[in-house]
């Protein structure tokens, strides 16, 4: 199997627990509080791990919460390689209401970084790189960063961005989404949501969703473009072909990362070397599988393997 590394420049402790109902102004008890950890990147190699693959996780950690999460991280199994954050670890709290079946989410912003700070974890990835290995560059960004900060990391990667697979959002997706002239990473993945605002305009079709990814390849943005169309599924296009998976028939407990368990399920089916359409369809069975568990939980082998069977890809 090729070796994975995921990139998480702001993780968090994620924190869930469940209250009767919410009202506001009233003091809200709490049931039990569950940890495990959070941000983009350690949430995809999480999944990775849940889904039988190995993975090594560099995330940027600081303070009690960032001990916290290095304690969980090595209690699942995942090697870490840490990196001094400028300050406290963030931390995101999930709340369910039971009586509604509603969940609230809410996320703190993180350490603020210098432009030196930034420049000094860039530097540091490419000597961690394995020839031929895949690289996961998975959630926000950290505050302090520019514009051009994802693009520059891009080039740093250098050679390797050929097999970089990025799931961000804001101001960085725009950027990446606008092509240019630095190197273009592997895979590019987006919400519809994301999809919708970078367009201007409403996508309410699978054909327009994949003609959207087929503009953003032809811009430069990424060599693969993947949209992530809700409970309907996933639409993808490769360069040369458009593919869609549909999203299994399941009850969403919680959606609490399922856009990240999709990255790691499709970088696992790439890493064991399957097509991109089989990646396809592993990431929408792992996204499925992700809804159906509660609080920050992410996706279990079991209902993973399940899910595959009733997991379609189709040309478009």
């Amino acid at each position: 199997m090729r070796d994975i590394l995921t990139i998480t420049l702001n993780p968090a402790l994620d924190v869930s627990a469940s209250v009767p109902h919410v009202t506001a102004g009233a003091k809200l008890r709490c049931g039990p509080e569950r940890y495990d950890p959070g941000g983009g990147g350690l949430n995809v190699a999480r999944a990775i791990r849940f889904l039988g693959g190995d993975v090594r996780a560099f995330a940027a950690l600081g303070g009690a919460r960032g001990e916290h999460l290095q304690r969980l991280l090595k209690a699942e199994g995942i090697p870490l390689i840490p990196y001094p954050a400028p300050g406290e670890t963030r931390e995101s709290l999930a709340i369910t209401d039971l009586a509604m079946g509603y969940q609230y989410r809410f996320s703190l912003p993180g350490p603020a970084w210098s432009e030196p700070e930034l420049d000094a974890a860039l530097a540091s990835l490419p000597g961690l790189l394995v020839p031929d290995g895949l690289v996961v560059l998975s959630g926000s960004e950290p505050h302090g960063t520019t514009t051009d900060y994802y693009p520059r990391l891009c080039n740093a990667l250098s050679g390797a961005a050929r097999h970089l697979i990025i799931d961000t959002s804001g101001a960085a997706l725009a950027t990446l989404a606008a092509g240019g002239d630095h190197e273009r990473p592997f895979v590019l993945r987006m919400d519809q949501g994301e999809a919708e605002a970078l367009a201007g305009h409403a996508l309410p079709t699978c054909g327009e969703t994949v003609s959207f990814a087929k503009d953003l390849v032809s811009k430069g943005a990424a060599d693969v473009v993947v949209v992530a169309r809700g409970a309907e599924g996933s639409v993808m296009w490769t360069g040369k072909d458009g593919w869609f998976a549909n999203a299994a028939r399941v009850k969403v407990v919680s959606r609490v990362g399922a856009g990240d368990s999709f990255v790691g399920g499709f970088a696992l089916a790439l890493a064991r070397g399957l097509p991109l359409q089989d990646a396809l369809a592993h990431g929408a069975a792992s996204a499925s599988a992700a809804v159906m568990t509660p609080g920050t939980q992410l996706c279990r082998l079991e209902d993973f393997e399940r899910l595959l069977r009733e997991t379609k890809v189709s040309r478009l």
